[in-house]
C-alpha cells in the first residue's frame, strides 16, 4: 500500500469555492491524499482562487511567492492552482510561475486524481476546458465522516446574464443545473452525517432548472422536496438574480417553514442608467416592487444585497439614486465594493470613474449600510430566535451558532447541544454578533 500523502488547501472567495474545495479534497483522497492544516507538512499545496475581487491574479502570484520556502524545504512538493483565476489565466500562470505543477479550472477538478499522478511523474498539467461530461458524475464519494451542522450544496453553476462587469460566464461557463435526484441524494447523505442546515449554491441559483420527475424543476419545487427530508431543519439559497425570482419561489418563503427568512438578492446600483450599462435587465423600480412582493409573504425576512460604486459613467446623481434605493429597502446585511475592471468583460474598456470618487462614495454607502445592519441586529434584543449551534465559542461553556436570520449568536450552552436548534432570548447586540440566553 502506498504511503498517504498530505494535501493543504487554501480557499479564496465565495461559498461555491468552499464547496468546490471540499469536493477537491474528496477527489484527491482517491489518489492517496489526506488533508492537513499545515502547508509545511504538505506533499501538495492547492490554491483555490477567486476572480471577483480586484487584482486577483496579482494576489495569486504573491501567494505563490510565499510558497517558495516550502518548495525549497521539500523539492518534491507539488503546487496546484484551481478556481476562476486558473480558468482565466491558466497558461499565463504556468509561464510566470514555473514552480506551479497543476492548473485546473472549476469545471474540470474531477480530473484532479489523474493530474496529481502526472505531476508526481514530473509532468506539468494544465486543464481549463469546459468538459462535456458532468464533473459531479465523476467525483468519487468520500468516506461517511461526521459533518458540521451546516453545509453547502451546489445545485447550479454558471450564468447566462453577462453583466458587463462580471467574469463568471467566462470562468464558470453558461448555466447548468444538476438533476434533482442527485441533489436529493447528496442532501440525504449530508443529513445522515449530521448536517441540519443546507445552503443551496449557484452563481445564479434561482435560475435552477434541473431535470426531475415530470420534466425540469425550478428552485421552489426543489426546495419543497428537500423540505421533506427528515432531520434537515433548515434550507437557504444563494446567490439570486432579481429577474429569476419566480412567483412560486416568492410564495415558498411564506409556505415552507424550513426555508429561512434570509434572502441575498443583489441589485448592484439604484440608478437605471447604470443598471442598463451593467446589462442587469431590471430597473430600480422593478427591484423595489419585487422586494414588496417578497415582504408581503414573509414580513420578517432579512434582506442582503451587493453594490458596486464607481461603475463607468456613474455620476454623483446616479450614486444618490443608489443611496435612495438602500434607504427604501432597509437591508439587514450587504456587501459593497468599488468597481474594478476585469479583463475581457465589456465594462473593462470604458472610461473609469476617478478612484478618489469611488472611495468617497464607497465610504458614504458603507456608512448607511452599517447603520442599517446595526439597526437590524439591535432590533433582535428581547426577541426569541432559533439558533443552530455549530461550534464552541471563545469562552468556556459557550457555543456559537446562527439564527434563522443568519445572525451569529453565542450563548452559554452544553457542548452536547452542537447540531441542535434551540430557542435563545437575545440580550445583547455586539459588533457583528448577538448574545443571549437559552429559553
Amino acid at each position: 500500500m502506498s504511503e498517504t500523502k498530505k494535501l493543504y488547501v487554501k480557499t479564496f472567495g465565495c461559498q461555491m469555492n468552499v464547496y468546490d474545495s471540499e469536493r477537491m479534497v474528496t477527489a484527491l483522497g482517491a489518489a492517496g491524499y489526506e488533508e492537513t492544516t499545515s502547508p509545511a507538512d504538505a506533499d501538495m499545496i492547492l490554491l483555490n482562487t477567486c476572480h471577483i475581487r480586484e487584482k486577483a491574479a496579482q494576489k495569486l502570484y504573491s501567494d505563490l511567492g510565499r510558497l517558495k520556502p516550502f518548495r525549497l524545504a521539500n523539492p518534491d512538493l507539488k503546487i496546484a492552482v484551481a478556481g476562476c483565476v486558473a480558468q482565466a489565466e491558466g497558461a499565463e500562470i504556468m509561464r510566470r510561475q514555473p514552480m506551479v505543477d497543476v492548473v485546473v479550472g472549476p469545471q474540470a477538478y474531477h480530473r484532479l486524481p489523474e493530474m496529481a499522478r502526472k505531476a508526481l511523474a514530473g509532468e506539468k498539467v494544465l486543464d481549463t476546458e469546459f468538459p462535456t461530461e458532468d464533473k459531479f458524475d465523476h467525483l468519487p464519494r468520500g468516506p461517511k465522516m461526521q459533518r458540521a451542522p451546516a453545509a453547502f450544496l451546489t445545485v447550479q453553476e454558471g450564468c447566462d446574464k453577462f453583466c458587463a462587469f462580471c467574469v463568471v460566464p467566462y470562468t464558470r461557463g453558461t448555466e447548468v443545473s444538476r438533476p434533482v435526484e442527485r441533489i436529493i441524494a447528496e442532501a440525504r447523505d449530508l443529513v445522515e452525517r449530521g448536517v441540519r442546515e443546507i445552503t443551496l449554491l449557484g452563481q445564479n441559483v434561482n435560475a435552477y432548472h434541473g431535470a426531475g420527475p415530470g420534466g425540469d424543476w425550478g428552485l421552489a419545487q426543489l426546495i419543497k422536496e428537500l423540505a421533506k427530508i427528515d432531520g434537515l431543519a433548515r434550507i437557504r439559497f444563494t446567490t439570486s438574480h432579481p429577474n429569476d425570482m419566480q412567483d412560486d419561489l416568492i410564495a415558498a418563503h411564506g409556505e415552507i417553514d424550513k426555508l429561512m427568512p434570509y434572502l441575498h438578492l443583489p441589485v448592484q446600483s439604484g440608478s437605471d442608467k447604470i443598471l442598463k450599462a451593467m446589462n442587469r435587465k431590471h430597473t430600480a423600480k422593478s427591484y423595489l416592487r419585487l422586494i414588496d412582493r417578497i415582504r408581503a409573504v414573509r414580513p420578517d425576512i432579512l434582506l442582503s444585497g451587493d453594490f458596486i460604486v464607481g461603475f463607468p459613467g456613474e455620476t454623483e446623481a446616479d450614486f444618490q439614486d443608489t443611496l435612495a434605493l438602500v434607504e427604501a429597502v432597509n437591508y439587514g446585511q450587504a456587501y459593497s465594493f468599488k468597481y474594478s475592471p476585469r479583463p475581457g468583460t465589456p465594462a473593462a474598456d470604458l472610461a473609469h470613474v476617478p478612484d478618489v470618487d469611488k472611495s468617497d462614495r464607497l465610504a458614504r454607502l458603507q456608512a448607511v449600510l452599517t447603520r442599517q445592519q446595526r439597526a437590524a441586529q439591535d432590533s433582535m434584543v428581547g426577541r426569541i430566535v432559533n439558533v443552530l449551534f455549530e461550534r464552541s465559542g471563545r469562552d468556556a461553556g459557550q457555543l456559537v451558532g446562527k439564527s434563522e436570520y443568519l445572525h451569529a449568536v453565542h450563548a452559554d450552552c452544553d457542548a452536547a447541544s452542537v447540531g441542535k436548534v434551540l430557542p435563545v432570548r437575545i440580550t445583547k447586540s455586539l459588533v457583528n454578533t448577538l448574545s443571549g440566553d437559552l429559553v
